[in-house]
């Protein structure tokens, strides 16, 4: 209500984005639209509401603080994978409610079959497979006892998903270690079902895999970063054009505005803002901004970033604060405070972009997004 900037998502932008990534999958494959971070800053509940409303009924989360908030947060509960940390008590949350969740260790399915037990109900798994990551995930060496544990247990233990992650399937680079990695898993795939354990769904796709090794498409996909509007990286943006002559077809779905706090003349030779990082150097008008870094733009933005006012780049000049930054508006005579303020999104014919953000703070965009504080308001438009 009385926040100093509000995040706006659009609808129409979201509905492009699943379309196309719809595009890229057969009939039968499940999408998971990943929300973990705070729906990568867009908001969890705000996010998720949208995207229900625009046909998504599946999520996937990192832990189950985060399931715990689309859960308590939704009018509809939707299916929700869990695809990391969960400890006891909330293993036995989530079976109780019918969440699914990764295991990826014998401790884990161990106090998984005991909670399911207790509550005498079937927990709904997706078992993770090592495949070169070198993060979480069963060892091939693991296999056959994991089978033999899950088929004696298949009264309280359901097999919903085996699945892997890859290690930078966005950059050609990675591209031996990937590859690898895909064959590993199509012989895991091969182990558990030449051995009578065949999943619901087998799926290892993030939203780089789905476009750069559509062969490691399983019949489900866990795509993040490209339903919100975004490339994993350029690269990735890259290698689909080729050399297509086309526009970008995703839609940023994000758009981040605040308004001048306040405005006020600064003569050539003074200082602005904290220390001496900026000197005028003619006379110059300048506005103050009420965003800092605590409310997720970044410091190393200072005496580089931009934000749009009146439809034209207003540079930062200083030290951005924690709650508030200074601008230049001396090319923008007629601002007054109270005028809207862009910090992502387009304004007129210019568009401020989290790329362009990513470049000059040494960010991911991933970085960027999920930084973005939960207390800032977001608010759904078509």
């Amino acid at each position: 209500m009385f926040s100093t900037s509000t995040i706006e998502l659009s609808k129409n932008a979201l509905k492009n984005n699943l379309k196309f990534i719809r595009s890229k999958l057969k009939k039968e494959t499940r999408l998971c639209c990943v929300v973990k971070g705070n729906a990568y800053g867009h908001g969890f509940c705000q996010y998720a509401s949208m995207a229900m409303d625009c046909g998504v009924d599946y999520f996937g989360v990192h832990s189950a603080e985060e399931a715990y908030q689309l859960v308590n947060g939704l009018e509809k509960i939707p299916d929700i994978f869990v695809m990391g940390d969960m400890h006891n008590e909330a293993i036995e949350w989530a079976i109780e409610k019918g969440i699914e969740f990764s295991v990826y260790d014998m401790l884990r399915l161990e106090k998984t079959l005991s909670y399911a037990k207790k509550l005498n109900k079937k927990a709904k798994i997706h078992i993770e497979i090592e495949t070169g990551m070198r993060r979480t995930g069963f060892e091939p060496d693991n296999f056959q006892q994991i089978i033999d544990f899950l088929k004696k247990n298949n009264q309280n233990l359901f097999v919903q998903g085996i699945f892997t992650h890859f290690a930078g399937a966005e950059s050609q680079a990675n591209n031996f270690r990937v590859s690898k990695q895909v064959f590993n898993f199509q012989n895991a795939l091969f182990y558990f079902e030449s051995r009578g354990l065949s999943p619901l769904y087998h799926h290892a796709a993030c939203s780089a895999v789905l476009l750069n090794y559509p062969e490691a498409i399983g019949n489900m996909v866990r795509v993040g970063i490209l339903q919100y509007g975004f490339w994993p990286n350029s690269e990735t943006l890259i290698r689909y054009c080729g050399e297509k002559k086309t526009t970008d077809p995703l839609r940023r779905v994000i758009k981040w505005k605040s308004r001048i706090m306040a405005t006020k003349n600064v003569k050539k030779g003074w200082f602005v803002g904290y220390g001496t990082t900026y000197l005028a150097h003619h006379n110059m008008k300048i506005a103050i901004i009420p965003v800092g870094y605590s409310h997720g733009y970044a410091r190393n933005l200072s005496n580089i970033g931009g934000v749009l006012i009146q439809g034209k780049i207003a540079p930062v000049v200083g030290i951005v604060n924690m709650n508030s930054m200074t601008v230049d508006i001396t090319h923008i005579p007629d601002a007054i405070k109270g005028d809207e303020v862009v910090l992502i999104g387009k304004q007129k014919s210019k568009e401020i972009t989290v790329n362009s953000f990513s470049e000059q703070s040494n960010q991911l965009n991933y970085e960027l997004l999920t930084r973005l504080p939960y207390s800032i308001p977001r608010v759904i438009y078509e």
